[in-house]
């Protein structure tokens, strides 16, 4: 086999750098995320472990008045108590919701994408681990909630990262902005859009 004369054998620094350089960015991101998810996660556990240790179901207890109450249910629905009864079905939709953003974070390049997966992950694993973990049975457990507003579903703190984590997904699809970080076509700011060529006319030089 010849080699093409003036050909390295080892490939550039510049190649190098193309190659490593998206891992190394992500990085940052990836512990963004990470983090985001062991916040909402802990608060999560730590606040359903003293709700269910320190309040009595029906007896809510006021800290703002009534604009909010301690209240501690036990929900067999979604968040907000929305489709009590389909505990099963709920538990395989966390489950895949969480499969979901393991294999969607390989492609991460954005900060507001981390911060929205990073909290969706956490307040998905909490009310999952309700479900695996609390009565009366695993895939059947009852989630615990305990925050009510007024003329509001009794809600908990993953629930609150769940719908926090959809408004900015909301927010970023509304601006165009992708998982990987790049922009669509359609979004791209007027200074950052490729400038077309001018086209010239046939015979424009002659008519001069």
């Amino acid at each position: 086999m010849q080699i093409q004369a003036g050909a390295s054998l080892i490939p550039s620094t510049a190649a190098n750098e193309r190659t490593t350089a998206p891992s190394a960015s992500r990085r940052p991101l990836f512990v963004g995320l990470v983090t985001a998810a062991v916040l909402v996660y802990s608060a999560d556990q730590l606040t359903k472990a003293w709700a269910s240790a320190n309040l009595e179901p029906g007896q809510p207890r006021e800290v703002v008045g009534t604009l909010l109450q301690l209240n501690l249910t036990r929900n067999s629905g979604a968040a907000f108590s929305i489709g009590t009864g389909a505990t099963w079905f709920l538990t395989l939709i966390a489950s895949a919701v969480v499969l979901f953003i393991l294999i969607t974070v390989r492609r991460l390049g954005s900060r507001g994408w981390a911060l929205a997966l990073g909290l969706l992950l956490g307040g998905s694993l909490g009310n999952l681990t309700d479900r695996m973990f609390r009565s009366p049975g695993p895939g059947r457990g009852h989630v615990v909630d305990f925050l009510q507003l007024p003329n509001f579903p009794v809600f908990n703190i993953g629930d609150s990262a769940i719908v926090s984590a959809a408004v900015l997904i909301a927010l970023l699809a509304f601006r165009g902005i992708n998982v990987d970080g790049t922009r669509s076509v359609d979004h791209t700011p007027k200074h950052e859009a490729p400038e077309k060529s001018p086209k010239h006319s046939e015979g424009s030089v002659n008519d001069a």
